[in-house]
């Protein structure tokens, strides 16, 4: 413990998170990729989108909205692109099936698109969009999920949270550019996140039963688009983009028949050898340095390209250990007594 929080390292706290998963009833392979991509989120700070989730996925599974032992198959596959049924897989094994299939097509085609219908909450998107950047590609990855956002001038949720998220590799392979973005004013896991470290949340983040703004996380209804009609708009989109073309709707079902279509996703994978720039990884770095070089603002001690925070982030957390809230923690703790999991030390 350090300051009210637990500090686990990497590998212990991917251990735990997998033995919590399996014995929540994901598969091995399920779990393990699952995990990798929680913790993976932790490193970087994006706590929302890390561990905090696991007994909410475990629940996922209990009630049926998640199938542990999922068998995925290709519904279509045409020239460059390609559709995956999930079978209600766990989000991050199937955003991970479906970014190696964009990643193949590009190869081939010099731009890659598939589409995953039937998956599960997809976690921190930019880890697949990163995923494509080490094979020197750039990486668009979207996902798509039921109302929880209020659409623009309405007083109710209308839409979701959808992310998009885009990674483009640069000339340190282990250091791409990857921009990760919710279309709402904060991510609903912060909210959670909140919720678990017993803090209010800023004015402008959620609505509670009534539609009135609230700094309860406990009270949040629906969360706020990002920029009003450009959040809420980007997010319809990705809908139209995800769901309706991979012929998986979600939203309008949600809305006019109370009906639960699941989770979406879609990755894009672009090629740049197939394109007349000569080093397209040199070109990104040096405009990302020219980006960095820009005098800073008052108040602010360093100009940042997107994702760069958590980069850095992660190199020290990877030394010094990941630091979980105490409402995370004792989570944790109690959902590995209810499935008879080992506890690390660091939670003791």
């Amino acid at each position: 413990m350090s300051g009210g929080k637990t500090i686990v390292s990497r590998v212990a706290l991917e251990d735990f998170a997998r033995a919590l998963l399996e014995a929540g009833g994901f598969s091995a392979e399920y779990a393990k990729t699952s995990a990798e991509l929680l913790v993976w989120a932790n490193l970087r700070g994006a706590d929302s989108h890390g561990v905090l989730r696991i007994p909410r996925y475990v629940e996922m599974v209990e009630r049926g909205i998640v199938h542990g032992h999922a068998e995925p198959r290709y519904l279509t596959e045409r020239g460059a692109t390609a559709v995956i049924d999930g079978d209600k897989v766990p989000g991050a094994s199937g955003m991970a099936m479906a970014t190696d299939k964009a990643l193949e097509l590009a190869e081939k085609f010099g731009i890659g698109l598939c589409s995953i219908m039937r998956t599960s909450h997809a976690g921190a998107i930019g880890y697949f969009a990163e995923r494509a950047t080490f094979s020197g590609k750039i990486g668009i990855v979207m996902s798509a999920s039921k109302p929880l956002m209020v659409y623009h001038g309405s007083k109710k949720e209308g839409v979701s949270t959808n992310p998009i998220a885009i990674g483009v590799p640069t000339s340190d392979p282990a250091r791409p550019i990857v921009l990760d973005m919710s279309t709402a004013a904060v991510a609903l896991g912060k909210i959670m996140a909140a919720k678990d470290s017993g803090k209010t949340i800023p004015e402008g983040w959620g609505v509670d039963e009534d539609g009135s703004s609230t700094t309860d996380p406990a009270k949040v209804k629906a969360v706020l688009p990002m920029s009003g009609p450009k959040g809420s708009g980007l997010s319809l989109m990705i809908e139209m983009l995800v769901s309706i073309l991979g012929s998986n709707p979600i939203i309008a079902p949600a809305l006019t028949q109370n009906r639960d279509a699941g989770f979406n996703g879609m990755v894009i994978v672009i090629n740049p050898g197939f394109f007349p720039v000569a080093d397209f990884a040199k070109v990104a770095t040096e405009l990302g340095t020219a980006i960095t070089a820009l005098p800073p603002a008052n108040g602010t001690e360093k100009v940042h390209l997107p994702g760069e925070r958590g980069s850095d982030l992660a190199v020290g957390r990877k030394v010094d250990g990941i630091p979980l809230s105490t409402g995370t923690a004792s989570r944790l703790r109690d959902l590995a007594s209810k499935l008879n999991v080992a506890v690390p030390d660091a939670f003791a």
